[in-house]
């Protein structure tokens, strides 16, 4: 059965701690990453199912913390597009590429919007923690091989995401992950926590064009990204079509679609997420990603709260 929803959210309700699925009201939170910032109490309609076939009921429960709009559980590996807009090519000087440049993130490394926070460990405490406004989708249905013209019926929604790097892991290493069999994620990219996503899941139905899409990065208030969607340089069919070439895509699959100019390894003076920064994606139609910046310290231990896909921290 299709769901009937079309502007998701994953939470933790008011009324009994648990996690739960609801539809909010667009006319009335038009962004719920801001309403969750500013203390809005958000009132939403109870989705009963999964995020694949959830049926929006008439009950109304309240939102005590966002999280992630899919689960860890349901979320079988997150793949990834590199250099794939054409304003972030020649701000890099870097030709266009002629096949998609690929990468993967493992399951772990997914987060939620604020409260949730971006936890950068001693690795990457370098002057090297970077931030990448990305629109993301997450796939309905399993499927290989798949022609583009019936790739857009495999999404099951679209959100905002935030593809968070360690660029002096990143140039140590090699990326290959379509050719070979078996693959780990790059250090880089695949650290834990470093993939938030939100805050809301929207439907094919709600989102418009996904190709003409303002999509910013916002960093201690300042705008360090402004791009659109229509930059990109193999759309969402094509992204779809090429991944699934001779390789099970499973639902539940998240794809990064790419970034645009404006990373901070790029600029000048070059911009860093450090500790306690504000760093948020927005997404037209969708909202605002929000999170904080959380440079991690040896007298504290981290862990995922694979319940509610929240990186939490606690004293060792």
């Amino acid at each position: 059965m299709a769901p009937t929803w079309t502007n998701l959210v994953r939470f933790i309700s008011e009324e009994d701690g648990q996690v739960h699925l609801g539809e909010v009201d667009p006319s009335r939170y038009p962004d719920v990453g801001i309403a969750v910032l500013n203390g809005e109490r958000i009132a939403t309609k109870l989705v009963t199912g999964s995020i694949f076939d959830g049926v929006v009921t008439n009950t109304v429960i309240h939102i005590s913390r966002l999280l992630a709009p899919i689960g860890i559980e349901e979320v079988p590996i997150i793949r990834c597009m590199g250099l794939n807009y054409r304003d972030h090519a020649k701000e890099a000087n870097m030709p266009i590429p002629d096949v998609p440049v690929l990468f993967m993130k493992p399951r772990t490394a997914l987060n939620g919007p604020f409260p949730a926070m971006i936890n950068v460990p001693k690795i990457a405490q370098d002057g090297s923690s970077d931030y990448e406004a990305e629109l993301s989708i997450i796939l309905s249905k399993t499927g290989r091989d798949i022609p583009e013209s019936e790739a857009l019926s495999y999404i099951l929604g679209y959100t905002c995401s935030n593809d968070v790097s360690a660029r002096t892991q990143q140039f140590k290493n090699s990326q290959w992950c379509f050719s070979k069999e078996l693959t780990l994620p790059p250090l880089d990219k695949g650290l834990d926590g470093s993939c938030p996503l939100g805050p809301v899941l929207v439907s094919p139905s709600a989102i418009g064009d996904p190709h003409n899409l303002r999509i910013n990065a916002i960093h201690n208030g300042h705008v360090v990204q402004a791009s659109n969607t229509r930059e990109m340089i193999f759309d969402i069919a094509k992204i779809i079509a090429f991944l699934s070439q001779g390789t099970t895509l499973e639902k539940g699959t998240i794809i990064l679609t790419g970034t645009g100019p404006g990373i901070g390894a790029t600029r000048t003076p070059k911009v860093v997420l450090r500790d306690g920064d504000d760093i948020r994606v927005v997404v037209e139609n969708i909202g605002t990603l929000a999170n904080k910046v959380y440079y991690d310290q040896i007298e504290f231990l981290v862990f995922a709260d694979l319940s509610s896909d929240t990186w939490m921290l606690e004293k060792l």
